[in-house]
C-alpha cells in the first residue's frame, strides 16, 4: 500500500501500471490477485488507506482541548504542511486522484466522496464548536462553510505556483 500511494502521488493513477507496482514493492502477482481484483480495487483500497491516516491525524486536531478557531488553524496548519511536502507536490492523494480518477472509477470516485465527507464533517465540528465557544463568528451554515472551505484549499493546492513550475 504504501509503495502504491507513494508512486501514485508522484506519478498519477493512469500513469503508473500494475507490473511497476509490483516490481517495487516486490510482490509476486499471484500474491496481488490474491488480495485485489484489479487496480482499480488497489485503487480503492489505496484511497481508504489514504482516509484512515489522514482522518486520525485530523481526530487528534479535533480532540484537542483548546478553542474551536485553534482548531480550525491548527488543521489548516496541518493541511499546508502536508502540502508543501516536494515542492508543492505535496502527499494529499485527493489532490492528486480528484480529478484523475471521477471518469476513470466509479468506485474509486465514490471512496473519495466517502473520503471528503468524512474530512468536511470534522472541520464541520470544529466550525460548531467554534461558534459554541464564541471563537468564531457564523456566516451560514456550518455544513456549508466547511465544504466551501475545503474544496477552497483543495483547489489552492492544485492551483499552487510551484507545482505548475515542475510540471
Amino acid at each position: 500500500m504504501d509503495e502504491a500511494q507513494e508512486i501514485i502521488i508522484r506519478r498519477g493513477y493512469a500513469a503508473v501500471g500494475i507490473s511497476e507496482l509490483l516490481k517495487l514493492a516486490q510482490v509476486p502477482k499471484g500474491s496481488f490477485y490474491h488480495w485485489f481484483a484489479s487496480k482499480d480495487a488497489l485503487g480503492v483500497a489505496v484511497i481508504e488507506n489514504y482516509f484512515t491516516c489522514y482522518l486520525r491525524d485530523i481526530d487528534e486536531v479535533v480532540a484537542q482541548p483548546t478553542s474551536g478557531a485553534d482548531r480550525l488553524f491548527k488543521y489548516w496548519q496541518l493541511f499546508y504542511e502536508m502540502q508543501s511536502y516536494e515542492n508543492c507536490l505535496g502527499k494529499c492523494l485527493v489532490v492528486k486522484f480528484g480529478a484523475e480518477v471521477a471518469d476513470l472509477s466509479e468506485p474509486m470516485r465514490l471512496t473519495l466522496i466517502d473520503g471528503t465527507d468524512s474530512v468536511v464533517d470534522r472541520i464541520e465540528r470544529m466550525i460548531r464548536d467554534g461558534i459554541d465557544d464564541g471563537s468564531l463568528t457564523a456566516v451560514g451554515e456550518p455544513r456549508d462553510t466547511a465544504r466551501t472551505l475545503y474544496e477552497s484549499w483543495i483547489g489552492a493546492s492544485v492551483s499552487c505556483p510551484e507545482f505548475r513550475r515542475v510540471r
